[in-house]
């Protein structure tokens, strides 16, 4: 019997009980892939993180994430904690670190104050890809709300990527606050397309004066809504960039408010020679440890 200590931290936040909470394994060697997802589905959070040994020793780890039913390939918020925690348990070798995942390599640069870290920015594996606009009635649908709540005027929900795909939708503020998953709604557009391998998160947003205010739902994955989703806010990033004819992009996201767990990101988007690119980087807070014998 061997034991593995885990570590929570809330991310995106500057308090205990905000932001979104995450399960960390710092030293996941030994662990097959059945029984990280069981730990996963157990821990019940929208992520928990894995950390085993780089396949190239010029990175830093192999960070292994998984939602409640399936892993992911890249996810926001799992790698800012993940950096936070390695961090604070001292096992982050300088404060530039690069995690291998399946999209990608994904580069996090520690962040300090008064000589602590606090929290990270990671940059997102890919750059932005887009595959496909959805019907906004199916849409407002899902998110139980009026097809006129969904906002076209720059764009119509669209299926886009920097390492993992969300359905990306603005709405009017009113729809923001009252949208609710529409589980059955949800089944029938997935079974409908079978292109989006039964994933389907839907994101949505309305602007603010400083940013964006959003949401996110992925009940077929068992996230009925995400607190804070930092790949999908990268994802926002690249997307209005390359709508604009601006360079760069930088504002505050903040999501979560409706469960009660608010949650700040700062967001950066930049045109680069490959395609647009995206950073999420925010705050953490330690929470609890614990050990799992296995």
């Amino acid at each position: 019997m061997a034991d593995y200590e885990y570590y929570t931290v809330d991310v995106f936040t500057e308090r205990r009980f905000g932001g979104n909470p995450l399960a960390v394994f710092p030293a996941a060697a030994g662990l097959d892939t059945a029984t990280m997802q069981a730990l996963s589905a157990e821990m019940n959070y929208s992520e928990t993180s894995f950390v085993l040994p780089p396949a190239d020793p010029a990175n830093d780890a192999q960070v292994r994430i998984f939602n409640r039913t399936s892993e992911m390939p890249f996810a926001g918020h799992p790698n800012v904690g993940t950096a936070f925690v390695l961090a604070q348990l001292g096992l982050a070798q300088g404060r530039t670190l690069r995690f291998e995942e399946i999209a990608g390599l994904v580069e996090v640069r520690l962040t300090e104050e008064a000589g602590a870290v606090i929290g990270a920015e990671i940059d997102a594996p890919q750059p932005l890809s887009l595959q496909g606009e959805l019907p906004p009635a199916e849409i407002a649908a899902c998110l139980s709300v009026p097809t006129e709540a969904i906002v076209l005027a720059e764009h119509t929900p669209i299926r886009a990527s920097v390492g993992v795909n969300f359905v990306v939708v603005a709405v009017k503020p009113d729809a923001l606050t009252s949208a609710t998953p529409n589980i059955a709604a949800y089944r029938r557009l997935a079974d409908g397309m079978p292109d989006l391998g039964g994933r389907l998160s839907i994101f949505v947003y309305a602007p603010t004066i400083s940013g964006v205010r959003a949401r996110m739902f992925a009940p077929l994955a068992g996230t009925w809504e995400d607190p804070a989703t930092g790949s999908a806010n990268a994802t926002l990033a690249a997307l209005r960039l390359s709508l604009s004819g601006e360079e760069t992009l930088a504002y505050e996201a903040i999501q979560g408010v409706e469960m009660g767990r608010e949650s700040r990101l700062a967001v950066r988007a930049w045109r680069t020679d490959d395609g647009i690119r995206a950073s999420v980087g925010g705050r953490c807070v330690s929470v609890f440890t614990g050990k799992v014998s296995l």
